[in-house]
């Protein structure tokens, strides 16, 4: 329990640190929407990882992250794309994973559940 709340601590400090650099758009709809309090932190790690490097994202993340809304989904990776850490990715490539990623969820959420 205690190493994840040092990983919280370290994703916070880490969103604190890309807010400095972000745009103030991006900003405003993160603030406004409170989207850093929407994902558990497990679902922020799959999303970022579908996303930024290679892996999938589970159903129950899907879910976590259609509740997080499209517009703070987009605003979260723009934000974090603004971070001097992530200068060497192209963020064409970075936005064309977030979208994937997106309509791999909305595609679980949307299509219906077999019959038992």
């Amino acid at each position: 329990m205690a190493s994840l709340n040092v990983y919280s601590v370290l994703v916070v400090l880490f969103l604190t640190c890309g807010a400095v650099m972000a745009t103030k758009e991006n900003d405003q709809i993160i603030k406004e929407n409170n989207c850093e309090t929407k994902m558990g932190f497990p679902c922020v790690l799959e999303a970022f990882t579908s996303i930024f490097k290679t892996g999938s994202i589970s159903n129950k993340c899907c879910g976590e992250l259609f509740v997080l809304g499209k517009v703070c989904h987009s605003a979260l990776v723009k934000r974090t794309l603004e971070n001097p850490l992530f200068k060497y990715v192209s963020p064409a490539t970075i936005i064309a994973q977030s979208v994937q990623t997106w309509n791999n969820c909305l595609a679980l959420i949307d299509s219906p559940s077999p019959s038992t």
